[in-house]
């Protein structure tokens, strides 16, 4: 059995690992860091203008090979398993939560109040802005005042976003450019913009942050150890002890031979679903219902916001596919008085080209060809189409939750996760007012998804600290979306990297 010894285990890929490979790297030079990604190592920047190009001309996927066949999860929003995770294909959207979301107990008796102080949750946003170098414009609303400038000014309103912003703040709502990781400049390796608008897609510049960057940065002086395509399978807790000894994994290439990792700290990177899925794997004699569970809490309070829909046209003329990535986003009804109906969410308007795009045949099926498709196509493109949305603020209950489904097994025999949302009673009993007041086609998921391993000051509510680190054994961190007790209402990555980053100094001081 091949064993390798670290100082800190990172079981996880994606950007939170990333963000704490390089903090830890840093605060601690020589430390022995190990990353154990299930998926595998895309680091093929130069292919990705031909991925592009390929998906549109054959509707190819264009990250091959980005997800591991039979590690699914039924309830999960995306199957990307792969050095870089789900950054690998985010849009860069760089939005902060607000005081609220962090003592919603406090102000409006809704949920739970999270275990950290603005003041220091401000202070690791603006840690996190300057490592991803985000391009943001401060918000006009006072609450939002910042300890420090964004690292750069807003991205540039294309002639498009000028229009609608004119159109959008005729409502009297301010609407500003929307905070995104994306250089205007060459920083830190990586190329500036461009404006080949396939953020979600593919970034052929690497002006959008992207976490295989920071891999390669620091794989190349070996400040890192990357093993990809190993996944982790258990952690194992000492004989009598609360610390955990080893986590045992499995390479691709080598099915039945057991990989052991043994560290001084461990830490689950693993996003929202597949770190609380690790922990209940972790069961045991000792542990029965899984490790750093002794509250039942584990895979419980998954949580996410709804989105609200809505698509307008409006008489202004624009030019659709200038920069649709890109947005406005409003924060005017972030805040909600306390003698009001409790419905807080953010606003976003993009350009959009629905029902503009030509086609080749009428509603009826009939052929359009050459003048008449063109005619068509410009009876169809006058004026704009808008798409508009709205984060909503919801709470979860305990019964939101992953499980593991004993009816679906991936190769090794080990039961996959199975997701179910479900909100709490307070949030069930506003929806008749949330509708009011965004009057909208409502999502059929929740987005930017986290819980399941909520922080909090008690052991006896909650899995782990604010930094991270599990009541239940002290070597045992867990970072990033899994530690939010509540989702907010707005792009949740940036939280979850200034969590991380937060927790970065406790790990290394482990």
């Amino acid at each position: 059995m091949p064993v390798h010894e670290t100082d800190v285990c990172i079981i996880g890929g994606g950007i939170t690992s990333a963000m704490l490979a390089q903090k830890l790297s840093e605060l601690r030079p020589g430390l022995g860091i190990v990353v154990v990604e299930a998926g595998r190592s895309i680091f093929d920047v130069e292919n990705r203008g031909r991925y592009r190009e390929r998906a549109i001309e054959y509707n190819e996927h264009p990250w091959p090979n980005d997800f591991v066949e039979d590690q699914q999860a039924a309830g999960i929003i995306s199957m990307t398993m792969a050095v870089g995770g789900l950054a690998l294909h985010w849009g860069g959207a760089c939005n902060r939560f607000s005081e609220e979301d962090l003592r919603l107990k406090s102000m409006y008796g809704l949920a739970i109040d999270w275990p950290i102080e603005w003041a220091d949750m401000e202070r690791a946003y603006c840690e996190a802005e300057r490592r991803l170098n985000v391009s943001g414009e401060p918000s006009p609303h006072p609450e939002d005042r910042r300890s420090e400038p964004y690292p750069q000014g807003p991205i540039p309103l294309s002639y498009n976003l000028q229009v609608l912003k004119k159109w959008a703040e005729q409502s009297g709502i301010t609407f500003s450019p929307l905070p995104m990781a994306r250089n205007l400049s060459p920083f830190d390796g990586r190329g500036s913009c461009c404006v080949y608008d396939t953020c979600g897609e593919v970034c052929p510049s690497g002006a959008r942050y992207s976490p295989d960057f920071t891999f390669r940065q620091l794989m190349a002086p070996k400040k890192i150890a990357l093993h990809d395509r190993t996944l982790v399978r258990r952690l194992v807790p000492h004989d009598t002890k609360s610390t955990i000894v080893a986590a045992r994994a499995v390479h691709q290439d080598r099915p039945d031979e057991v990989v052991e990792y043994r560290a001084k700290t461990f830490v689950v990177a693993s996003g929202y679903c597949w770190s609380s899925h690790l922990l209940l794997l972790s069961s045991g004699a000792r542990f029965p219902n899984g490790i750093a569970n002794s509250s039942g809490l584990v895979g419980r309070y998954m949580n996410g916001h709804r989105f609200l829909n809505a698509t307008a046209n409006i008489d202004d003329q624009t030019f659709p596919g200038q920069n649709m990535t890109h947005s406005l986003i409003s924060r005017e009804f972030f805040r909600c008085a306390p003698d009001k109906p409790f419905v807080r969410h953010d606003t976003r308007v993009w350009e959009s080209s629905a029902g503009r795009d030509p086609r080749l045949r009428t509603p009826d099926g009939r052929l359009l060809l050459g003048d008449e498709l063109m005619d068509d196509w410009r009876s169809r493109s006058r004026g704009s189409s808008v798409r508009l949305r709205a984060y909503v603020d919801v709470h979860p209950s305990a019964d939101s939750r992953l499980t593991l489904d004993a009816a679906k097994k991936n190769r090794y025999g080990d039961p996959m996760p199975r997701i179910e949302h479900r909100f709490d009673e307070p949030t069930r009993a506003r929806e008749a007012a949330t509708r009011a007041h965004v009057n909208t086609s409502e999502g059929d998921y929740l987005d930017h998804p986290g819980g399941g391993c909520r922080m909090g000051t008690d052991p006896a509510t909650s899995v782990a600290d604010s930094y991270g680190r599990t009541h239940d054994h002290e070597n045992l961190f867990v970072v990033g979306a899994p530690t939010t007790p509540t989702g907010g209402c707005t792009n949740g990555t940036l939280t979850f990297v200034a969590l991380t980053l937060r927790a970065a100094e406790k790990i290394a001081a482990a």
